[in-house]
């Protein structure tokens, strides 16, 4: 059985994104061909083989640092504990696990499955340490990663690949330090006009991200800072704060999900935790002063400033067939609630204003436009396996691409597995397709070439195998029913439920019927996968009622040789 090293955490702002998707691997993965080795990467580089209760807490910080560190009122990251001695951090390590090193790497895994987020994680850096110690590992190749985690260098590849047609700018940090606000403000709206979108070029999950609307200095020097990971406390505001405000205020400071993270300099001293710096606050307000301007250690050198785009806003995944041609997904539209000014962080992961439609409300032939665009631009930026591909469709058929992203999100309800859910693929399938492609697409880099195909030969035959085994099997049968829409709801959610663990065991038969009224009288329908990857009972019945839609169809259709490959249907 291939032993698969879930690699979650790491050192960017997005190491919770990181956890969920560690977690989502470890619960959905076909146990049948792979047996799921957890491995944390904490912030200062270390990789460790962890307890496998620990992923299934709710945040890194429920057992990194351990209780017995997160000293009240504060809950903190590793990176604030930087007194610790090498030997108290040795005892830090051995409470969750064991510390491995990449030379390592060859006694406890065949395959590195990289859930991990942001800088270090998506640029190619891990993908090349892998490289370096002959480990196989998933998503695209060290180019395609450096090409998908930098914005600036994107929007230049999209333009000569697709015809980009999106005004952008490019603010080095040394200007915007050295020149005056109102002059930078004059040349930006004269270049790409107002509104814009400012962009650290280096982040991902919408890190980093925030809306110039207005004609306002103001407006735009604080979404500059934003993007610099620039906190700024003003004195008027912290005399009015109680010291329990003020703890609050800090420890938002030090949320990655919501603030700039610690360590992080103030007046030239460096900060590595919050209660190190409450004292000093305390006593610098106590001064003539309109505000601290407080910077993370870990910032960007430049901010991408694109012209605001109006249209429908999409995303777009493309996958391979197993010889690896490129098949694009059904685009898909995010509804946002209109009570959401920004599509950050927050707004993405947290807020419940948001839902999926899929395929986004346009056209045939736009849809069909955007599969296309997305499709050509997997191809000509060297991605690989798997890449999400956001953009806009204008209200005039104009096509936008813009953040491919070769890590996208793992959890459930991420993108990526509503889409690949569409053409008959369940999270564990995913998950399967992910690794097996993914080995396939190392083959390419004449590295081990010989014993990558030698590994993919024995994997190939394990999914033969395994779906040879559930053929032949008198399925289980999951029935979704309920006498009120509470009931019924309850059944949806329980049957989900219940899939995890069916389809996780790899090798055991199953469907999923519900109730529908037809003119002869009630009948069992057997439900697809798109059907059971809804939110809710009831956007389930709304698509089982209006069918599939003509680009879903003609997906599922291009997309055949892969649902064949892995669930023989």
């Amino acid at each position: 059985m291939m032993r698969i090293g879930i690699f979650f955490g790491g050192p960017a702002r997005e190491r919770e994104i990181s956890f969920a998707g560690g977690k989502t691997a470890m619960a959905h993965i076909n146990k049948a061909l792979f047996s799921p080795i957890p491995i944390f990467v904490d912030s200062l580089g270390n990789f460790i083989l962890i307890q496998h209760d620990l992923i299934f807490k709710d945040s890194i910080r429920d057992f990194f640092p351990p209780a017995s560190y997160q000293t009240a009122p504060f809950s903190v990251y590793i990176e604030s504990l930087a007194s610790l001695n090498p030997s108290e951090y040795d005892s830090i390590i051995q409470e969750i696990g064991t510390r491995i090193s990449p030379e390592q790497f060859k006694e406890h895994i065949d395959f590195a499955f990289i859930a991990m987020h942001g800088p270090g994680a998506e640029d190619g850096s891990i993908q090349g340490l892998m490289e370096w110690y002959g480990i196989p590992y998933s998503g695209p190749g060290v180019l395609g990663s450096a090409i998908g985690i930098d914005k600036s260098k994107q929007n230049e590849w999209l333009k000569k690949s697709v015809g980009l047609e999106k005004n952008f700018f490019v603010l080095k940090r040394d200007d915007y330090e050295k020149y005056g606000r109102e002059t930078l403000f004059e040349q930006i709206k004269k270049e790409i006009g107002l509104p814009f979108v400012a962009k650290a070029p280096h982040q991902g999950s919408s890190i980093g991200l925030a809306f110039v609307k207005k004609d306002s200095v103001e407006d735009f020097d604080q979404a500059i800072k934003k993007c610099l990971f620039i906190s700024e406390i003003y004195r008027e505001t912290w005399l009015t704060y109680s010291e329990s405000e003020q703890v609050d205020l800090l420890q938002k400071m030090a949320n990655l999900d919501e603030g700039i993270g610690f360590p992080v300099l103030f007046q030239q001293e460096m900060y590595h935790h919050p209660s190190a710096l409450l004292p000093v606050l305390q006593s610098y307000f106590k001064q003539s002063v309109t505000k601290a301007s407080i910077h993370s250690i870990h910032s960007e050198d430049e901010i991408l400033l694109e012209a605001f785009v109006h249209g429908g806003e999409f995303s777009c995944g493309v996958i391979q067939t197993p010889k690896g041609v490129s098949v694009a997904l059904p685009p898909t539209e995010i509804v946002i609630d209109e009570s959401v000014e920004v599509f950050d962080f927050n707004a993405k992961y947290k807020s419940k204003a948001t839902r999926k439609r899929i395929p986004m409300e346009a056209s045939l032939a736009h849809l069909q436009q955007i599969q296309a665009q997305v499709k050509q631009a997997f191809d000509d930026l060297g991605f690989g396996v798997c890449t999400r591909i956001d953009g806009f469709l204008t209200p005039d058929g104009v096509v936008v691409l813009h953040d491919p992203n070769t890590i996208p999100g793992m959890s459930p309800s991420s993108l990526i597995f509503k889409q690949t859910a569409e053409i008959g693929l369940n999270v564990t399938d995913s998950i399967t397709y992910f690794i097996r492609q993914s080995i396939r697409e190392r083959m390419r880099a004449g590295k081990n070439y010989q014993a990558f195909r030698s590994l993919l030969s024995q994997l190939d035959q394990a999914i033969k195998s395994t779906l040879a085994l559930k053929a032949s099997q008198e399925p289980i049968v999951l029935e979704i029913t309920g006498n009120t829409p509470e009931a019924f709801e309850k059944s949806f959610q329980d049957t989900k439920t219940r899939l995890i663990d069916l389809a996780s065991q790899g090798n055991v038969a199953f469907h999923v019927c519900t109730p529908m009224e037809v003119e002869e009288g009630e009948v069992a329908v057997e439900l697809h996968v798109a059907h059971l990857a809804k939110e809710t009972s009831k956007e389930m019945l709304e698509a089982l009622h209006s069918g599939v839609h003509p680009l879903i169809a003609h997906t599922r259709q291009t997309a055949k040789d892969i649902t064949a490959f892995y669930t023989n249907f």
